[in-house]
């Protein structure tokens, strides 16, 4: 991988742990890339869901200047919630935009206890119809997606 390329990738790692933080979701970027395997897992960055002490989920980033590889997806997505992909003898994936992830992590975070700044909003339509909105017309909603992107 060129220099360029491997820049690119620490920037989106970076965006996406900014991103969590600034929800109140405490998240780190792993070492190395997890090429390093560093605390046991190979992945990109860790999300802190559970808190502190619970075991983090471990993710990877991806990013592709044209979409390539992503495209399809985001036309099955569509303007839903969720997309479930099921390959025959495969656990199942589920694919979901950026802002249904933070909301599901803010329920997990006060669920177990956290102290996550993520708070539901009395009108919770609102701001998921705004984002779903940017999202659709290929915006940004938020200032970190649009450094990132």
């Amino acid at each position: 991988m060129g220099k360029p390329s491997r820049d690119k990738g620490l920037r989106r790692e970076r965006a996406i742990v900014e991103l969590h933080v600034k929800c109140g979701i405490p998240a780190e970027r792993v070492p190395l890339s997890g090429a390093s395997h560093y605390r046991g897992n190979g992945a990109d960055i860790d999300i802190y869901a559970r808190g502190a002490t619970g075991p983090p989920l471990t993710a990877e980033v991806k990013a592709r200047g044209d979409g390539n590889g992503f495209k399809t997806l985001l036309r099955w997505l569509g303007s839903h919630d969720a997309l479930f992909l099921w390959q025959d003898r495969q656990a199942p994936i589920v694919v979901i935009p950026m802002h249904v992830w933070l909301e599901v992590l803010g329920l997990i975070n006060r669920t177990a206890g956290g102290t996550g700044s993520i708070q539901q909003e009395p009108d919770a339509d609102t701001p998921r119809q705004q984002a779903r909105a940017a999202a659709e017309h290929g915006r940004p909603h938020d200032a970190i997606a649009e450094r990132a992107a």
